[in-house]
């Protein structure tokens, strides 16, 4: 049976979604937006948007009672891969060492509300 997710520490839904569905041992969260939660607004630059984006995702993660290092997959959208090394920067420090989940990482033509970057997973319960 599935299960919807749903933490006021991360922004809420903007469309017909959910922030993140429970189903059989997995979590997938929906694209992370670096939307501050409280503000409602984006940090300047890469560096910070990739930040609040994995802390939106953590929060999402707390919520179903699991942390980062059940993470199996992500998936990051770029709206610049010459942003890439900057997100890589941040990104690393949210993972433990040796045990980094699968990964893509995509340039988009465009995100929703011109953001810099966009990240969703996968993690195991």
């Amino acid at each position: 049976m599935k299960k919807v997710i749903h933490t006021g520490l991360a922004p809420a839904a903007i469309g017909p979604y959910s922030q993140a569905i429970a189903v059989d041992g997995l979590l997938f969260t929906s694209g992370q937006l670096p939307l501050n939660p409280e503000t409602g607004a984006f940090p300047e630059g890469i560096t910070e948007q990739t930040r609040q984006s994995l802390n939106n995702v953590k929060a999402i993660l707390a919520e179903a009672g699991v942390g980062m290092d059940r993470v199996i997959k992500t998936t990051v959208f770029l709206s610049d891969m010459e942003n890439f090394a900057a997100m890589n920067d941040v990104y690393g420090t949210f993972f433990p060492e040796g045990g980094y989940p699968a990964r893509s990482a995509v340039q988009v033509a465009r995100l929703p509300k011109d953001a810099l970057v966009e990240i969703e997973v996968i993690a195991a319960l």
